[in-house]
């Protein structure tokens, strides 16, 4: 009896290298797809949608269905964590998340432990993902990282961080509270992941941008590292995606550190950074433009050629080095992602 065919996307996070890389895009199900769209307006509101399994599993097949991606990622948001524990979560249409006053930090950790039940929908989200997922296609679970759920939970909304960061800076303590909150449930919330069919699971330090070396040390390597002991610990396996976007230099400092088996580029991020992470034996992913895939064009296809012309030698994952944008044409996503696989 012949084996399943194993993903691509898992042996390019083993090490092996290939002439045209695995690809997936972040946010690639959502609001550039008109499927979606109709989709999404059978939900009362975004969080219904994300805990509703038959609608997020949907979602999270949509492009899978339209394109010849080489992995699925579940449909879900970094903001149900603070939902789970006890923090009001909700968004306002055409401005994004809202969050209540944050709760006090001793009813937070008596909630650690019922915080993955609460979040248990997404885990049947994954499990029908996976059951109609074909085998070749890998399946990507994810959470958000503490630094920057940490971020919406002190300042209520998306912002520049520029209140998160002074709050680090005058409470330490109660942020270091907070962190270790943050990676006991998600770590909870990861191993349910991986267990309810999750091969890959992705850590997005979305708002990792203008820390000093030493408090990026503490904020965002310490709690990646700590995430990633308990997953472990736990029995987990699957391999993991460490995306600290924005972290300019202090990138290298991340790969060095944090036992990742890929590092997630962003857009900045040169050539000789990803090579040197790549020769330190972790896979890379990223780092195309999404403005640029939202352009299309000549120059999109010449970026596309040089990223892998540069990285393909070495373990590589395509992807972009933020989210699919909501008015990026679907023509654009299809020539790119034919590009990059050849089909």
């Amino acid at each position: 009896m012949s084996q399943a065919p194993k993903p691509k996307l898992l042996a390019a996070l083993a090490g092996e290298t290939f002439e045209r890389p695995p690809v997936w895009f972040m946010r690639q199900a959502g609001r550039s797809l008109p499927e979606y769209r109709e989709l999404r307006t059978r939900a009362k509101d975004f969080i219904a949608f994300c805990f509703n399994p038959e609608m997020a599993a949907e979602a999270t097949l949509q492009p899978m269905r339209r394109f010849p991606l080489d992995a699925a990622i579940v449909f879900a948001d970094i903001l149900l964590i603070p939902q789970a524990l006890g923090q009001d979560v909700w968004f306002e249409a055409g401005e994004g998340p809202r969050l209540g006053e944050l709760p006090d930090l001793a009813v937070m950790r008596d909630k650690i432990e019922s915080s993955t039940a609460h979040l248990a929908n997404i885990g049947e989200t994954l499990s029908r993902v996976r059951a109609v997922l074909e085998p070749e296609r890998a399946l990507i679970g994810f959470a958000g990282a503490p630094w920057t759920v940490a971020t919406y939970m002190i300042e209520g909304r998306g912002s520049d961080r520029s209140g998160a960061r002074t709050y680090a800076y005058q409470n330490p303590e109660k942020l270091d509270a907070l962190l270790d909150i943050l990676v006991e449930s998600t770590a909870r919330y990861l191993v349910m992941q991986a267990k309810s069919g999750a091969q890959v699971l992705k850590l997005f330090e979305s708002w990792a941008e203008g820390l000093a070396e030493d408090v990026f040390q503490r904020i965002v390597i310490n709690p990646h590292k700590a995430i990633i002991e308990r997953v472990r610990a736990a029995g987990v396996d699957a391999p993991f995606i460490g995306f600290p976007r924005g972290a300019g230099a202090l990138v290298a400092n991340y790969a060095a550190q944090v036992p990742v088996q890929a590092v997630a580029l962003d857009t900045q991020a040169p050539i000789a950074l990803g090579t040197s992470i790549q020769a330190g034996g972790k896979a890379i992913q990223g780092a195309l433009d999404n403005l640029l895939l939202r352009a299309g064009g000549p120059a999109l296809d010449a970026r596309i050629d040089t990223l892998i012309e540069a990285w393909a030698g070495g373990p590589y994952i395509f992807n972009l080095g933020h989210g699919v944008l909501p008015d990026t044409p679907i023509e654009n996503l299809d020539r790119a992602i034919r590009r990059i696989t050849g089909r």
